[in-house]
């Protein structure tokens, strides 16, 4: 069924919306253009709304971030139930002493003591994967830690040493996560099928030449392959594999900003209203093809908990009621927040769960994937 006259309906997982589903309008005459989408506001629980004003303001102080300069000082940001928490060693330099009283001017934020920065985080990461061959290197937002994540408690005998302290985390094997017929221009959510293997397309992106694609997940294919949707049409060709971050493109004709929000033959639809950088103890959704198929929308709920270290820069998640986070098949599909204005704000993409540890979703980030490609959300 592809999308006609699209709107917002319930999400699955807690995620409950206060619209109605249209039903769906036959499909245009061959040649034809597709009916215009009309997407309702729409309403996100309580605990999403009222983390967009601390979403804002953390923002507002990553952008500060990646100006630079920052490295000797700069440890995380964390959205706490009420206000922000920007982790900082060491006295706050007055540049970002300006740029958190402005973000005062929209929500609380407080600056509290680190023990380590960010960067003596990673430099000691990165001393310990030669230590711990197949381990995640993991840091601690507030500064006070790396976390080893390993397989299982026989992977290492005693917990390696390094400058800053050290814990190990159980979290099981890690496993790769690998919506029906969609139309041009692709939107995010639908199905993205590469041989014999079945992934979800990610966010509709451009870049400075004004090339459009879909987001994907690097490990669903091969720079060249043929990607199609669930019914067998083309949508473009995988490109841009990024084995390191685990990213590539779809390149495709054209693309529109939204994503499907819905179960597997759904046409609800949500508007992409831009992107955003990470925040710990943020609330997502992820919107994966196979979680459409199994419980009919995105797996909501899904509060941020660790930034990895390791090369690949990944971020994970926790399902806070202890539900499936993430399945086979949802690799590449949306990760998400609300925005303000009823849309989507998109945060990354699908990428692993762990065996054994389904309830933790594991993505890549959407800032990292514009440092990758200059890409940002189609309009």
């Amino acid at each position: 069924m592809k999308r006609r006259l699209a709107a917002a309906v319930g999400i699955a997982s807690a995620l409950a919306l206060v619209v109605a589903v249209p039903p769906a309008a036959a499909l245009p005459p061959a040649g034809a253009a597709a009916p215009d989408r009309t997407v309702p506001a729409v309403q996100f629980p309580e605990r999403y709304q009222k983390q967009i004003p601390l979403q804002k303001a953390a923002s507002a102080i990553r952008g500060e971030i990646e100006r630079g300069g920052y490295a000797a000082g700069y440890a995380g940001v964390e959205l706490a139930d009420d206000h922000v928490v920007l982790w900082w060693k060491g006295a706050l330099p007055a540049t970002m002493a300006d740029v958190v009283a402005a973000a005062r001017a929209g929500a609380p934020v407080t600056v509290s003591a680190a023990a380590h920065s960010l960067a003596e985080l990673r430099a000691a990461g990165s001393s310990l994967r030669g230590k711990v061959p197949g381990a995640r290197v993991k840091y601690a937002v507030d500064g006070s830690k790396v976390v080893l994540a390993v397989a299982s408690a026989s992977a290492l005998k005693s917990t390696p040493k390094a400058d800053v302290p050290v814990s190990v985390e159980v979290t099981g094997a890690k496993v790769e996560t690998s919506r029906r017929d969609d139309w041009a221009p692709w939107i995010g959510g639908a199905d993205a099928i590469i041989g014999n293997a079945r992934c979800t397309g990610g966010f509709a992106v451009r870049n400075g030449a004004n090339q459009q694609f879909l987001l994907l997940a690097g490990h669903c294919g091969d720079n060249g392959n043929q990607v199609r949707d669930g019914v067998g049409e083309t949508i473009g060709t995988f490109t841009g594999d990024n084995p390191t971050h685990d990213l590539a493109l779809v390149s495709t004709g054209s693309v529109d900003n939204q994503m499907y929000v819905g179960g597997l033959d759904s046409n609800a639809i949500l508007n992409v209203d831009g992107w955003d950088w990470v925040f710990a103890g943020e609330y997502l959704c992820q919107s994966g093809g196979s979680s459409a198929r199994d419980i009919g929308g995105p797996v909501c709920n899904l509060r941020v908990e660790k930034f990895n270290t390791d090369p690949g820069d990944a971020v994970e998640a926790r399902q806070v009621d202890g539900q499936v986070a993430v399945r086979g098949g949802d690799s590449g599909g949306p990760v998400y927040s609300g925005s303000a204005g009823g849309g989507a704000i998109a945060k990354g993409i699908n990428q692993y769960t762990y065996v054994g540890n389904n309830n933790i979703l594991g993505f890549q980030d959407f800032g990292t994937a514009t440092r990758d490609y200059g890409i940002w959300i189609a309009d």
